[in-house]
């Protein structure tokens, strides 16, 4: 996978805050912006998930933290996955 660093500024401020360092708050906003634009129907599952650093399964699961819902089918697909570990690949 091909990836851009991109560089935005925080105010110091924001991060004391959040009680958080650069590294944390940087992974924040990636799943953030993944879950926003997913909701927005802007990025797939997967590419959101791609850009949050989760597998896909993980990120469709956490989406009701942040009360974005997934499409129907993507439901039906994590709970055949979720059932069916052996035949999914995941373990």
């Amino acid at each position: 996978m091909n990836t851009r660093q991109l560089t935005i500024q925080i105010p110091e401020i924001i991060l004391l805050i959040e009680k958080t360092d650069e590294v944390a708050f940087a992974k924040e906003l990636c799943l953030l912006a993944a879950v926003k634009l997913y909701e927005l129907g802007r990025l797939s599952s997967g590419r959101a998930a791609e850009l949050a650093g989760l597998s896909r399964v993980e990120f469709l699961l956490t989406l009701s933290r942040y009360k974005v819902f997934p499409l129907t089918a993507e439901l039906q697909e994590l709970e055949w996955m979720v059932l069916e570990p052996s035949v999914s690949g995941n373990h």
